[in-house]
């Protein structure tokens, strides 16, 4: 259903089966998946794809040109995957040419009211990002990650999978994936294992215990980082959780929260 007062450029894709509400705007290279309800007020436009069984309540700003003063309207894409919700006021913008060419958004996401996805990030699936939780350009946030409301995360860096980031919390550098991280832009440290989120996703005993040593290892030895990632190497029993903390850290280019 389409609410008349909605304006749908003639070159947009909608499936039949989308809600539109009224006073929404939807522009000529916008694609919307079936079963997707697109709230009163929302601007879509840019080279937008969303895909099905999202809700985007009112007043959100989805496909919106990057805020980089380098971007010149060149065609770069906003991508958004199935079953995500963004909530009022939310903005998505598309990729630049100077980075990935593309933003993307997975599946089953809860983006809440004013939070910010910019240029060429990247979020995962199952991510939640509180009220007005930031993500400068280029930010990667992995799987099930889940940012506090008036965090801040700088260009450029990396939220791994299962973290939970504090409130109001400004993140500079890579947050290893399954930890809880705190703290304001001067004092933002790894305070522990994210043991709640990882119980509830039935992580088994083994799993967990591993992570713990590795942990410990990263955030509490004292050791340089490198010898650090060695050391969970060599005394760690490999399993894939283990084995993604380790490549995560070795992979990092802003440097790790530790």
């Amino acid at each position: 259903m389409i609410h008349p007062s909605a304006i749908i450029h003639p070159g947009a894709q909608i499936d039949p089966e989308v809600e539109i509400g009224p006073y929404a705007v939807i522009g000529e290279h916008v694609r919307i998946g079936r079963g997707t309800k697109v709230g009163p007020h929302t601007v879509i436009d840019g080279w937008t794809e969303i895909g099905e069984d999202n809700t985007i309540f009112h007043m959100a700003s989805v496909g919106a040109v990057p805020q980089d003063l380098k971007y010149r309207g060149e065609k770069t894409y906003l991508r958004i995957g199935n079953g995500n919700t963004i909530r009022e006021f939310a903005s998505l913008h598309l990729g630049t040419v100077t980075g990935d060419g593309e933003t993307t958004v997975g599946d089953g996401n809860l983006i809440m009211a004013y939070s910010h996805v910019a240029h060429d990030c990247h979020v995962g699936n199952g991510v939640v990002m509180a009220n007005a939780a930031t993500l400068a350009g280029h930010v990667t946030v992995e799987d099930h990650a889940i940012l506090g409301g008036l965090c801040a995360v700088l260009q450029f860096t990396r939220i791994g999978a299962h973290v939970m980031v504090g409130g109001a919390t400004s993140i500079t550098q890579d947050i290893p994936p399954y930890t809880i991280v705190t703290g304001d832009r001067r004092e933002a440290r790894l305070r522990g294992l994210n043991l709640v989120g990882l119980k509830r996703s039935n992580f088994p005993e083994t799993t967990i215990s591993g992570l713990k040593k590795a942990y410990k290892i990263l955030a509490l030895s004292g050791m340089k980082l490198a010898d650090a990632v060695e050391r969970m190497k060599t005394e760690i029993p490999p399993c894939p959780e283990v084995n993604h903390f380790i490549s995560f850290i070795e992979s990092s280019k802003r440097g790790v929260c530790r």
